[in-house]
């Protein structure tokens, strides 16, 4: 009988590769949420809206989606609705009238020949707009236009 020899069995160290590789994939699904994350909200404090006329011109790809909508609110057009605090009114944009049935209370300065925004979706197939929101868009020329209306920060009208 032959004896072979053989030599003890040695132990191999493996390189950190494979923790290496956790880390780097680890590290890029990080760097991916924070890049989205970025995005994300980079591009929802980017609000705009469209004008009345514009609104009306895209009606087909608009839907019943959610938009903002803009316009000056049509002097005469403001009735009372049927419940409580839900009125109806007419916005105008250039040549382009666009109904609008309001829920909810309006802002102080909300009148005739003021400029709004108006957040909410055309009604059904129709150019009807709901609204549950109505913004005041003004700047320091309709300040000075209409001291009577405005209130500074201490409550004082301007």
């Amino acid at each position: 009988m032959t004896t072979v020899a053989t030599e003890p069995a040695r132990s191999v160290t493996r390189p950190y590769r494979p923790k290496r590789r956790r880390l780097g994939v680890a590290a890029a699904v990080l760097l991916g949420a924070m890049g989205f994350l970025i995005y994300k909200g980079v591009t929802s404090a980017v609000v705009y809206f469209k004008t009345a006329q514009q609104a009306v011109e895209a009606r087909a790809a608009l839907g019943n989606s959610t938009f903002q909508i803009e316009g000056t609110v049509v002097p005469g057009s403001k009735r009372a609705g049927t419940g409580s605090g839900n009125f109806s009114f007419e916005i105008s944009s250039g040549p382009v009238k666009v109904e609008v049935h309001n829920t909810g209370v309006p802002p102080q300065l909300f009148g005739p020949g003021v400029p709004v925004v108006l957040v909410g979706h055309f009604v059904g197939m129709t150019d009807t707009f709901a609204s549950d929101q109505i913004l005041v868009k003004h700047s320091n020329s309709y300040i000075a236009a209409h001291p009577n209306r405005v209130r500074g920060p201490n409550g004082s009208m301007h």
